[in-house]
């Protein structure tokens, strides 16, 4: 594993005009991830997981802030550069019904992605790439005609696998890739995507909101809440030793397994979300708190350094 950051992120904003005033749905997130690594970024429906892949990639512009790819500020990158680096980073999608065209079978979907960058010079070529692409991420070649609606979800999710590898990218988002899918087939998904990451050096994102799914798959962990990050360790501190309130909700929330009869963890977060719209200053969490002070309101509460290599933005760790 190498030590050579290939995505910065500094002081990143997203932010959404409505009716009401500006929805915060990313708001000053920093992050580096290190090339053939896993960044893996939880947290509730609405905390803005999706919109940060999506703003990594150009598919929402960025209000503000820096996205550095290997080394180049590729922020304000025109549509002619971004051809050029979508080449190299790639999106893995949530669902793969809706992000397949039923029209197309699975050559065509597959090679869609080398179709649009003419990166094969012939048909053999094409149709070569294609059956390789199949075979990489285990769909077999009786496929090759078949349609994404005659196929089960894991089988689709295997071709956005596909497409996205078919450019040979050194990142790739993957929003919530297995949340659609059976429990027996998200096991296969994922470790075809750390078999892949081992093989082809793969750097990823994962957003998920299942922590058992993250655990297994992420070197380092950012917790969102509201679009900002009040978390941020590596995996193995942040399952041994939660910081911020939110994650010991969220892991409290997840339901544990005992064959001694013992009632599973029912603790579930009370009070009401805090609008993303126009938020005042202070701690987002603040409402649903156990441990709420007036320290927590009228004023930002910064991430801060806790313990080596963990950061949370929670009063209770302020010096």
């Amino acid at each position: 594993m190498e030590d050579k950051v290939l995505i910065e992120v500094k002081d990143l904003k997203k932010y959404f005009k409505t009716s009401k005033g500006m929805l915060h749905a990313v708001d000053g997130l920093n992050f580096k991830i290190k090339k053939g690594t896993t960044l893996g970024v939880v947290g509730e429906s609405g905390c803005g997981k999706s919109t940060l892949g999506r703003v990594l990639l150009h598919l929402h512009e960025p209000t503000s802030g820096q996205i550095i790819y290997d080394g180049e500020d590729i922020t304000h990158y025109t549509s002619k550069q971004l051809v050029e680096i979508r080449k190299k980073m790639q999106m893995i999608f949530q669902d793969p019904s809706a992000s397949l065209d039923p029209r197309k079978n699975v050559r065509d979907l597959i090679g869609e992605p080398l179709k649009n960058f003419k990166a094969c010079k012939n048909k053999e070529e094409y149709e070569a790439r294609v059956r390789e692409i199949m075979k990489t991420v285990g769909l077999a070649e009786r496929y090759e005609e078949s349609y994404s609606h005659e196929l089960d979800g894991g089988r689709r999710q295997r071709i956005g696998i596909g497409r996205a590898l078919a450019m040979n990218p050194e990142f790739i988002v993957c929003d919530e890739p297995v949340s659609a899918l059976d429990v027996s087939i998200q096991a296969q998904v994922l470790n075809l995507l750390m078999d892949l990451q081992e093989e082809k050096g793969l750097t990823y994102i994962f957003i998920t909101h299942d922590l058992s799914v993250v655990k297994h798959i992420s070197h380092e962990i950012i917790v969102m809440y509201l679009g900002q990050c009040v978390e941020y360790a590596k995996t193995e501190d942040l399952f041994k030793k939660p910081l911020h309130p939110y994650t010991q909700g969220l892991l409290d929330a997840v339901p544990v397994p005992s064959l001694t009869g013992k009632k599973l963890s029912t603790e579930v977060m009370k009070g009401e979300l805090t609008s993303p719209i126009e938020p005042k200053p202070g701690c987002r969490f603040a409402n649903r708190c156990p441990h709420v002070s007036d320290k927590c309101r009228g004023r930002d509460i910064p991430l801060q350094e806790v313990e080596p290599g963990h950061y949370a933005a929670c009063t209770l760790f302020e010096k």
